[in-house]
């Protein structure tokens, strides 16, 4: 190798070196500002998580009650029918009962067996 060679590549790790040296604290703080930036967003990340989660919680547990609530009224609207039938069905039995003995008292007697 030529002395020219020797000294140009001397100069230029020369100059490599002197540039790592004067960027290593810039990447350094990088660095550290990057893996305290993942820190606070993974805490974040983890908040907002819970308060979604209580969040979606609360949410369906209106709905639950809303449904329960709606469920019941049905049920008792149910329960009111059939309370309102099983009093129509009293009436047209009584009515039938009135009816028959109507027709067994106005119908004439006709001979038989007296004993």
């Amino acid at each position: 190798m030529t002395p020219e060679i020797i000294i140009a590549v001397i100069s230029s790790a020369a100059i490599l070196a002197a540039a790592v040296v004067a960027a290593l604290p810039a990447l350094l703080t990088a660095l550290r500002r990057t893996r305290t930036a993942v820190g606070n967003v993974e805490t974040s990340v983890q908040e907002q998580g819970a308060e979604t989660r209580a969040a979606t919680i609360d949410a369906l547990d209106a709905v639950g009650s809303r449904l329960e609530a709606r469920f019941n009224a049905r049920i008792d609207d149910l329960r009111d029918d059939i309370d309102d039938v099983r009093e129509d069905i009293t009436r047209v039995r009584e009515w039938q009962a009135g009816h028959d003995a109507e027709h067994i008292i106005s119908r004439p007697r006709t001979g038989g067996d007296a004993t």
